[in-house]
């Protein structure tokens, strides 16, 4: 689905029931909302799920600004068309930065967080600097040179060995992403605030969860913001890697539904 939010075109999906919680799903560098289906397949009959694609992502307007402020405001004008008020958010990697700028630009409309394979720190210097190298190999050589260079990092070493349909679907995703939306959410991640101060704000119920073999966000990462975020709940998956969602999607289905039923009876 297609919808419009100051003539910018944001794709979305929308399914489940109404009548329950609602989630908002934000996705993962560089993918686009269909990383979410296993959350979507199996949440359907409990939850209406939402999953959006950035601005330069997936079937969203291919525009600037680019930055996790624009992305978290694009997301607060889409739940308006919606005529949503309140969501458990969902973010991965790229996701949950823009979930933490959205949680200080937005806090009214966040009923629980749940923050998959991130981190609250800004980018180190050599992250920084794999940043430009990136944004220098997107623009000279595109989005498979990208997806190439990427996928070791974005699956784990057990979904790259057993799980070669996950590669490649991935990979899929990755290679046929805008390079201007590539060039874009790079920038948007290099410019980021440090949102460690963030953490200490969050007062709604949060999940963190993170793969076992994450690389890019590592379980250290993960237990530090789970330590900074009073009465937050940790799940590492194991097997997985930086998409935990799609690579063990039956685990990570398990710990977001358990956090769900909580919700309901908090």
């Amino acid at each position: 689905m297609i919808a419009v939010v100051d003539s910018l075109e944001i794709g979305y999906d929308d399914v489940g029931t109404g009548t329950g919680t609602t989630l908002l799903f934000l996705h993962a560098f560089p993918l686009n909302r269909t990383m979410w289906a296993p959350q979507l397949s199996a949440l359907v009959e409990r939850c209406r799920c939402i999953a959006a694609d950035f601005r330069g992502f997936g079937d969203s307007t291919v525009a600037a600004p680019y930055s996790m402020e624009q992305y978290a405001d694009d997301a607060a004008r889409l739940l308006d068309v919606l005529h949503i008020e309140k969501v458990v958010l969902v973010g991965c990697s790229m996701g949950g930065y823009a979930a933490f700028a959205f949680w200080r630009r937005h806090r009214h409309r966040v009923r629980a967080l749940v923050l998959a394979d991130t981190r609250a720190g800004a980018d180190s210097a050599e992250t920084l600097e794999r940043r430009r190298q990136l944004i220098n190999l997107a623009r000279t050589e595109g989005a498979t040179a990208v997806a190439n260079a990427q996928i070791p990092n974005l699956v784990g070493r057990t979904t790259r060995e057993r799980q070669p349909d996950t590669y490649d679907a991935v990979h899929r995703i990755v290679a046929q992403t805008s390079v201007d939306g590539i060039v874009g959410g790079l920038e948007a991640m290099m410019l980021r605030v440090d949102s460690t101060a963030t953490l200490a704000t969050i007062d709604v119920p949060t999940l963190i969860v993170v793969g076992e073999e994450d690389v890019p966000t590592p379980v250290d990462e993960a237990r530090v913001m789970h330590e900074r975020l009073a009465g937050s709940r940790l799940e590492v998956i194991a097997g997985a890697g930086h998409l935990s969602n799609i690579e063990r999607p039956a685990a990570f289905n398990h710990v977001l539904t358990e956090f769900l039923v909580a919700l309901t009876y908090s």
